[in-house]
């Protein structure tokens, strides 16, 4: 299986998952299950390409120019980051299936898991820096919608929003950091950033791009500062939680953080930064997990101390340091997954986490309480358990440190601290919990779950268990593998035994296993009496109290901001817009200034000057009537836009004239309806005292900007047409448009083809656009005056009231003395079609294409709501303009994605030429399909614009007294 099909296969899981019906949780749990189980084999038998230094990689142009390409790549780290995120992925699967309740939204939970999933493998095989912050922020986004998953629960959403909002910010700081690191290195792609240490180390810019990429990982990973929004992401369902501490999310900065340590790692600012950040959250997750008393909030802070044991070591610059990183983050994968489930069992089968609670559990559910007392003493670091091994490499990095003299001695005592802390809430976790009286008063009398619902904490348990006994054996290789390209060279020595001899690192751990019994045999009693709420010491420095004040400031803040700067009045609004415009424009002007050509005038014509005389007249005729008449206005602004279509045909660009023509028709019939809503001018009403000189003085002054404006503008546009341009730009298309876009009309070929991208672009901000301006609508009530109806509408009122209450059986509103043109109109819309197709096919080669054939298309429909009426015509014809925009963007994404799949740069155009029978020899090209997104596109966003203008005016003929109507009304518009 090739890494993309592997990367898919999560999001095609997803889908799939999210329209499997709600009942349907044994299929969604196996759709799940399967999907990581494969994705798992897959990636298991990738690992004799790895296993010595071999790296898979699979490329697919996209924007080669920008370096933006689509780069798959696995080498032994990412191949074990992989077998991870799979492989854990599976177990949570099997165990969700039992843990999530019938009623609530499984096919919701498995499609965002999947996703989820997804995001983070893309994470791990990206080869390419850009892509691998856009996966970085898809990790953010689906764990926000797991974490919120009980959206109906205060805190649920709380932790969501507080995690998106840290993690987020992080991922903003990281994109700037990885576009930085790309400048200095020259290239995004993963390969040539690894193998550039040296130099971006000792380039100028280093200092800046460092800390902006460890604010990105730091904050994924919960590290100081940003440590306190992971205890509060525990609201999430236990599955969730489970996976997001041992194999995705958090686990991201620590892998970014090694993925680039061959590039970052060496320096002062490295160690001081990073080894800095780990040591300080090591203690402080330690130290505040003993006091918890939830079992999930005990494991959440356990999780962010031993993040900071890997971050740590990561920090202290030593390549057998980072052995050691890559050795723990396979371990705590292990035995964290396993902790929180057997969490989560207990939760599930008992109805509660609080510790204080529990007691003697080990009587009622035997084979759970060993499981996790095993996995508890993997963590605590407990001999023959994989826990140890990675913390007595951890503490002989402390040891032998070589640095500073305080800090050679600070990071032994800081080692021994934190696992004497590890050993106290690990007894808590255990003996608090399975030991003692048999708790009497707990919600639910707990028993054994599911047999199968166990199998995963057996099975983690069971990895625990073989990796502590027999470690070299077990877990060397696949060691060897992942670390070898963390370190970037050769591997440090070192050894997996069980047994070093009597060595500092033994002394260590059982200083910090007796003092962790003590301290817990110290604290227990005050704990179990709830003697502390919160954990001594650092209750003042609450994170999720300070986060909250500070975005209560910044909104106090924006508020006030607002304020100065913003007003209800539209005027005064665009005043500032255009204002802050053409400062924007005047301040390079004066530093550069600005200069004529040279190049020779094309001489003019008197029609040609009278035409565009005729343009300005009808420009300041349009300004001065908009306060008066705005039909006058709206009618002088299209005869604007007729002289500019003309000027395009004066120029031989016929093109742009047809298209033009096109939209002139369009936005002026559209601005037509929406003039109809805008409030009346009141007359007659006595002005206030010092009102008139005001609006004078206003008016004076918005004259004056846009002569500014307007001249400026005149300026700029002279000063580049009287340039000579480079011939190698309209040469280039003129030459390539052919051969490499398989037409000759150039305008075409460079927007389906050269410039596809931007064309796509473009199609996207006019779906946000329709999209947005129908969301305006649909809450937009009209002015009183304007619901007012004319004597001749309000007989008609009972009629339309029943049309709405029954649309099928809709009035014609031209019958009468709109007949002959409804007539018209309706055999237009055939000829219409037909000509629309005709100006779409040939576009590619003589004037036309996907967009003035589908504002042709969109004229027809329009043409038909302003005749027949809006319930008629919805009523007779199914529109949807929801699926056209869909389906466009879909067909013009899915081209470019085609090229991509046969290893072409994103949307590069196919040409075929095809024998057809009857037909002949058809040429065709791969920008067609493009061209039928951008038709589909424009034909759906103007009808959904077209339909929620027209919706007002059937608000004007409801009653006083709401009345149902027939919910299909709407459908058959797309909204509204």
């Amino acid at each position: 299986m090739s890494l993309i099909v592997l990367l898919l296969l999560p999001f095609l899981g997803s889908c799939l998952a999210a329209v499997l019906p709600h009942n349907a949780r044994n299929a969604e749990s196996i759709l799940a299950g399967l999907v990581a189980l494969v994705g798992t084999v897959q990636v298991a038998l990738m690992y004799p390409q790895i296993a010595d230094g071999g790296v898979i990689r699979e490329e697919f142009l996209w924007l080669p120019s920008l370096g933006l390409n689509l780069v798959l790549r696995m080498d032994g780290f990412a191949w074990l980051f992989s077998l991870l995120v799979l492989g854990i992925g599976t177990l949570v699967s099997l165990y969700a299936r039992y843990y999530m309740s019938p009623q609530d939204p499984v096919p919701r939970f498995f499609a965002f898991f999947l996703a989820f999933m997804g995001a983070m493998l893309g994470l791990v095989i990206s080869g390419n820096l850009i892509q691998l912050v856009f996966f970085w922020e898809l990790t953010s986004l689906f764990s926000f919608l797991l974490i919120g998953y009980w959206h109906h629960r205060a805190d649920a959403r709380r932790g969501a929003y507080m995690a998106l909002m840290v993690t987020g910010a992080g991922g903003l700081c990281l994109l700037v950091g990885a576009l930085l690191l790309g400048h200095v290195v020259g290239s995004y792609d993963l390969d040539k950033v690894l193998a550039s240490g040296e130099a971006v180390r000792q380039h100028a810019l280093y200092p800046v791009l460092l800390p902006l990429i460890l604010i990105g990982a730091l904050s994924k990973s919960a590290q100081f500062p940003f440590q306190f929004w992971l205890p509060h992401a525990m609201a999430a369902p236990t599955p969730v939680s489970a996976y997001l501490h041992s194999a995705t999310m958090v686990k991201a900065g620590v892998f970014l953080l090694a993925r680039l340590w061959p590039t970052l790692a060496g320096s002062e600012e490295w160690f001081w930064i990073v080894g800095g950040a780990g040591a300080i959250t090591l203690l402080l997750g330690a130290f505040a997990a003993m006091f918890q008393n939830d079992l999930k909030g005990l494991l959440a802070y356990s999780t962010i101390s031993h993040l900071g044991l890997i971050t740590l070591l990561l920090g202290l610059n030593s390549p057998l340091a980072a052995v050691a990183a890559v050795f723990h983050i396979l371990n705590h994968a292990t035995f964290k997954a396993s902790l929180f489930m057997a969490a989560g069992i207990i939760d599930h089968e008992s109805g509660t986490r609080d510790i204080r609670r529990l007691s003697g559990l080990i009587r009622l559910v035997p084979y759970t309480a060993t499981l996790a007392m095993v996995a508890s003493a993997s963590m605590a670091g407990v001999p023959l358990m994989n826990g140890f091994l990675s913390k007595e490499m951890f503490f002989a990095e402390t040891v032998f440190i070589s640095s500073t003299a305080w800090v050679e001695a600070a990071l032994p005592v800081i080692a021994t601290l934190a696992g004497t802390f590890s050993v106290a809430y690990a007894l808590r976790f255990t003996v608090d919990v399975f030991f003692g009286p048999t708790a009497q008063d707990l919600p639910h009398t707990p028993h054994e779950p599911p047999r199968w619902m166990r199998a995963p904490v057996e099975l983690l348990v069971l990895t625990c268990l073989v990796v502590g006994i027999f470690p070299a054996q077990s877990v060397g290789p696949l060691l060897a593998a992942a670390a070898l390209p963390v370190v970037g060279g050769t591997l440090p020595e070192y050894s997996l035994a069980i047994w070093h001899g009597w060595n500092a690192p033994l002394i260590m751990s059982l200083i910090a296993m007796c003092g962790g019994v003590v301290l817990y045999l110290l604290l227990r009693k005050q704990l179990r009496r709830g003697r502390f709420p919160y954990p001594p010491l650092i209750e003042r420095f609450n994170g999720k109290r300070l986060f909250e004040h500070g975005l209560v400031r910044l909104m106090l803040l924006a508020r006030r901001v607002e304020g100065v700067l913003t007003t209800r009045r539209l005027q005064k609004q665009l005043f500032m817009l255009v204002l802050a415009a053409f400062i924007a424009g005047l301040m390079p002007v004066l530093y550069t200034g600005l200069t004529w050509g040279d190049r020779p005038k094309i001489p003019g014509s008197g029609v040609f000057v009278a035409l565009w005389l005729i343009a300005i007249a009808c420009a300041i005729g349009a300004a001065w009537q908009a306060k008066y008449h705005r039909l006058a206005a709206l009618i002088m602004v299209s005869v604007c836009g007729l002289m500019t279509c003309i000027t395009f045909v004066w120029f031989s660009a016929p093109d742009l004239a047809l298209t033009q023509l096109a939209v002139e028709v369009v936005t002026t019939v559209l601005i037509l309806l929406g003039l109809r809503w805008l409030p009346r001018r009141i007359e007659g009403v006595s002005p206030l005292p010092g009102s008139q000189e005001r609006a004078r003085l206003r008016r004076l002054r918005d004259l004056l900007l846009a002569v500014l404006v307007g001249g400026g503008m005149a300026l700029l546009s002279y000063a580049m047409l009287t340039r000579p341009t480079p011939n190698d730009i309209s040469s280039f298309y003129l030459s390539r448009a052919l051969p490499q876009g398989g037409g000759t009309n150039v305008v075409n070929v460079m927007l389906v083809d050269f410039r596809g991208f931007d064309t796509l672009g473009e199609i996207t901000v006019l779906v946000a656009v329709a999209l947005t301006v129908f969301a305006l609508l649909r809450r937009f009530r009209p002015p009183k005056e304007s619901m007012q109806l004319p004597a001749q509408q309000r007989q008609l009122a009972p009629d339309v009231v029943t049309d709405l209450i029954n649309p099928r059986h809709a009035t014609d509103t031209a019958l009468g003395f709109m007949m002959v043109p409804a007539a018209l109109v309706r055999l237009l819309l055939p000829i219409a079609l037909l000509v629309s197709m005709y100006l779409f096919m040939r576009g590619h080669n003589q004037p036309g294409g996907g967009f003035v054939a589908g504002l042709v298309m969109s004229v027809a429909f329009i043409l038909q709501y302003m005749v027949a009426g809006t319930q008629w015509v919805e009523a007779q014809m199914s529109l949807r303009p929801l699926r056209w925009m869909g389906t466009g963007l879909l067909c013009a994404t899915l081209t470019g994605a085609g090229a991509m799949l046969l290893g072409y740069p994103f949307l590069t155009t196919h040409t075929a030429h095809l024998h057809l029978p009857l037909l002949g020899d058809v040429h065709v090209a791969s920008a067609l399909f493009f061209d039928i997104g951008v038709y589909t596109v424009v034909v759906g966003s103007t009808l959904l614009i077209l339909t929620a203008l027209a919706h007002q005016s059937v608000r004007a003929y409801r009653p006083s007294s709401p009345q149902r109507t027939n919910p299909q009304q709407s459908s058959q518009a797309g909204a509204a």
